[in-house]
Order: C-alpha cells, then structure tokens, then sequence
C-alpha cells in the first residue's frame, strides 16, 4: 500500500492517515443498514491501527 514509514514523523504521519480513514468508514456508515460484517470489518480496523502502533513505539524505544 505504499512505500515503508520510517521516520518517526513518517509512522505518525501513518498512524494519522489510518485513523482518518478509519473516521471517514464510520461517516458513511448507515446506521438502519450497518450489519455485524461491518462492525467486524470496523474491529479488524482498529485492531490492525493498534497492532501496527505497537510495532511503531518498539521502533521509538530503540532509536
């Protein structure tokens, strides 16, 4: 999906976009037609934001 983040200000930079995105999924969700495939697809979502923000902080403690 692009090319690696590897400055700090590039994995915040990251972070910041997936979170946007992630926002904008919300934005155009319809509450009347929203079904449990898309609260799991919203769950898959945060989970892999968290999963990639914990491999981001192991890259600040080692600089």
């Amino acid at each position: 999906m692009g090319k690696a983040a590897d400055s700090k200000e590039q994995q915040v930079d990251y972070l910041k976009n997936r979170l946007d995105m992630f926002m904008n999924v919300i934005d155009s969700l319809d509450p009347e037609s929203t079904d449990v495939e898309d609260i799991d697809r919203l769950i898959q979502m945060i989970d892999d934001l968290e999963a990639k923000y914990e491999r981001f902080k192991n890259d600040w403690k080692e600089e």
